[in-house]
């Protein structure tokens, strides 16, 4: 569908109609007519569009899924995204899906697991108890870490999607897909801020909000919720002891091993009587002094979406797609699609 890709990539671009007009020698009310489906343009003009965006002019004709149906979460208030930023996440994730789906329907709709259902876990506990409720009902353990947690949902058919969004303003959002609950958040965060976004949206999926609570309580809420999911107060106990006088860097053992911030350690630490509120205070503000509150280091490996590849590879071998659509749907390059789809004897190609 041109008028959607047309708009993803200028809003990938970061180019207003006004400015994309201007690169192409076009009027920013052609423009809006293109996007709106109203007008579709001549080879000509689909040459000077493509050239100002610097996509092929092959990418503006990719077909889109018109069966798909989004029912996209709300930005948070306190993010205060530009609109722009926003249009463009949303329509990232359309396009994102539409990719996804197309082979999706080529290998049925059964090599998806069943998604949890959401909007179902009540709130009339503490945070642990909420915590543990959303590990239970997604089939996680009690307790312990929960490693490789976009796998793991990937594969309890909650659908994961990273966007590079070049701003510190947005960190995630949730939604839906024809019914399906997926979870979008920002790849240029660090890996363990991107886990406790995840299980923040999470929280959103899972529980059954009230309409009296007002954003911030419900953000606040989520929040806690997600800590105590990653680092449950019996793991905090059993790993940190009952009691600490101060923060100290063996600490950063427990952080790579349920894939977690020193924040959030110590916040759940304090929550869990192990550290005074005085000792987290202190920690703070040496934080703030070595920059953490926005670069604190990254101790474990970021991980990401591997679903929709081996779906796409599956769908090569299996002959139902060639290997140049495959590279058209994951957007990689022939060869490097190619490579996932042969065996060669010596086993070079499995290093």
């Amino acid at each position: 569908m041109f008028c959607k890709n047309l708009r993803y990539y200028r809003l990938k671009n970061s180019m207003t109609k006004k400015r994309l007009a201007e690169e192409s020698g076009l009027t920013a009310m052609a423009i809006t007519n293109y996007e709106n489906g109203d007008r579709m343009p001549s080879m000509d003009i689909l040459k000077k569009l493509a050239s100002a965006l610097d996509v092929r002019v092959s990418d503006f004709l990719a077909i889109r899924n018109e069966n798909l149906v989004f029912k996209h979460g709300e930005f948070r208030k306190t993010e205060t995204l530009p609109m722009a930023k926003q249009e463009f996440i949303r329509e990232s994730v359309e396009e994102y899906f539409c990719r996804f789906y197309t082979v999706v329907e080529l290998l049925g709709g059964e090599v998806l697991p069943e998604a949890p259902k959401c909007h179902v876990l009540q709130m009339t506990g503490d945070i642990e108890a909420y915590a543990k409720a959303m590990r239970l009902h997604l089939g996680f353990a009690e307790e312990g870490p929960v490693n490789d947690l976009i796998a793991v949902l990937e594969n309890k058919g909650v659908l994961v999607y990273i966007c590079d969004v070049e701003s510190n303003k947005f960190s995630g959002m949730n939604g839906f897909v024809n019914g399906r609950p997926y979870i979008i958040v920002n790849g240029n965060m660090s890996p363990e801020r991107n886990r406790s976004t995840i299980a923040h949206e999470l929280a959103h999926l899972m529980f059954n909000w009230s309409e009296d609570m007002d954003e911030k309580t419900v953000e606040e809420t989520a929040t806690a919720i997600a800590s105590a999911f990653l680092f449950p107060q019996v793991d905090a106990i059993r790993e940190l002891g009952v009691r600490r006088n101060r923060v100290t860097n063996d600490m950063t053992l427990v952080c790579r091993e349920y894939g977690i911030s020193m924040f959030l350690l110590v916040k759940r630490a304090q929550m869990a009587r192990i550290i005074s509120s005085e000792t987290a205070k202190s920690f703070y503000v040496m934080a703030s002094i070595l920059g953490w509150r926005t670069h604190e280091p990254v101790r474990i490996e970021q991980e990401r979406p591997t679903l929709f590849e081996q779906l796409v590879f599956r769908a090569v071998c299996e002959g139902e797609i060639s290997v140049q659509r495959g590279a058209e749907l994951l957007k990689m390059s022939y060869d490097a699609v190619l490579s996932h789809c042969q065996f060669e004897e010596n086993g070079s190609s499995m290093q």
